[in-house]
């Protein structure tokens, strides 16, 4: 009995060690096994990214650049000159591009965010032609871009209170200068209407009403692209709609829009919004429904790009949708299409990639998914 007292002990403690041994071992044997599986992975992602240039015919890694709109003549100067208080450039600027819907869209967005830094220059703008329609219209717009800034981009749930009562009333301000900005505005002029969809979509305005500030703006530009892009978000789920909402008003721009606008833009830009967060990508993005909608806006764009004229004047836009295509068809699983069009889009990172915090490294990875779909293809 005294022995079995002694021994028991022993061949517990001896036990516990094997055990613990056999553990050890397992684990390293489990580590060593993740290590050499994830090396491998390295090594083949290696590989292919050598392919990409020198088999596949895509730019290399290094010689990748974020592509941008082309410049504006005159912007950099009016920008300048309104920094330093004198805002005639600006005007002059805005009144040159009368009747051109979408440079005025694109000159506002600069003149309103030097104007949300420092509106000295504005102020003394309204002050001495109180009755010019330009000033009144980037008044809203710089208004919307503090609100906006105030807010932040985070999410609802870590914005203070204090941070959105501040943004609430500064979107109140705005949208009585809106009143303002339509009585001074041409009869033909949709950026009244234009800068107020933010407005909408941050006080949160009923579907009717933003529907009747849609009619207004496209009775006066049918096509703007800017608005479409803006309306995309405010029938949204996560703002003031639903998939629904959202995919219906996508149907109706790309129904009515003829082919090579490119505004089949907006109904990709509908089902990224909704896979955000899918878990099995593949089966999402290559659903019939969604291939019926890459091949409508691969037809939009080579319509676009027969016309000389249009692919010039829509070169940022072009980048967009084939940057959109390529990045439809690589988590499609449909790596020749896809590989197709990284080629045609060069050392340019484009849209939707321009949206991550890292846009050449997302770029990369993405052609390196598309390279490696195609290397499966014909495996």
């Amino acid at each position: 009995m005294a022995r079995l007292i002694v021994i028991i002990p022993l061949v517990l403690l001896l036990a516990w060690k094997v055990l613990t041994w056999w553990a050890k071992t397992r684990t390293a044997r489990v580590e060593k096994l993740r290590s050499e599986s994830q090396d491998r992975v390295k090594e083949r992602r290696a590989e292919i990214e050598r392919e990409l240039s020198t088999k596949h015919g895509l730019a290399p890694r290094e010689k990748l650049v974020v592509a941008e709109a082309p410049g504006i003549p005159g912007l950099d100067a009016a920008l300048a000159a309104a920094t330093a208080g004198d805002w005639h450039p600006a005007a002059e600027l805005m009144a040159a591009a009368a009747g051109d819907h979408g440079l005025r869209a694109r000159l506002l967005g600069p003149l309103s965010e030097n104007a949300a830094e420092d509106d000295a220059w504005l102020r003394a703008w309204r002050a001495e032609r109180p009755e010019d329609a330009d000033a009144a219209v980037i008044t809203v717009e710089a208004l919307v871009q503090v609100a906006w800034n105030i807010r932040s981009s985070r999410r609802a749930s870590e914005v203070s209170q204090e941070q959105f009562k501040a943004f609430h009333r500064v979107l109140g301000e705005a949208e009585e200068a809106a009143k303002e900005a339509e009585r001074l505005a041409a009869d033909d002029d949709p950026l009244p209407f234009h800068v107020q969809q933010p407005i909408a979509m941050g006080l949160g305005w009923e579907n009717s009403r933003y529907a009747a500030l849609w009619s207004e703006l496209t009775a006066r530009d049918p096509l703007h692209f800017g608005g479409h892009m803006r309306a995309l978000q405010y029938w949204c789920a996560k703002w003031h709609g639903s998939h629904e909402l959202m995919h219906a008003f996508a149907d109706a721009a790309v129904a009515g829009a003829p082919v090579g606008s490119l505004l089949t833009v907006v109904k990709l830009d509908a089902w990224q919004e909704q896979f955000r967060g899918v878990e099995d990508r593949q089966a999402a993005y290559g659903a019939p429904e969604v291939l019926a909608s890459v091949e409508a806006a691969e037809a939009d764009l080579a319509a676009a790009e027969a016309d000389p004229a249009t692919a010039e004047a829509m070169s940022y836009r072009i980048l967009g949708l084939r940057g959109r295509l390529a990045y439809f068809h690589t988590r499609a699983g449909r790596g020749a299409e896809a590989m197709r069009h990284f080629r045609a889009l060069g050392p340019q990172v484009s849209a939707p990639w321009t949206n991550y915090d890292d846009p050449v490294h997302y770029f990369q990875l993405d052609r390196v998914i598309a390279a490696a779909h195609l290397g499966s293809a014909s495996a």
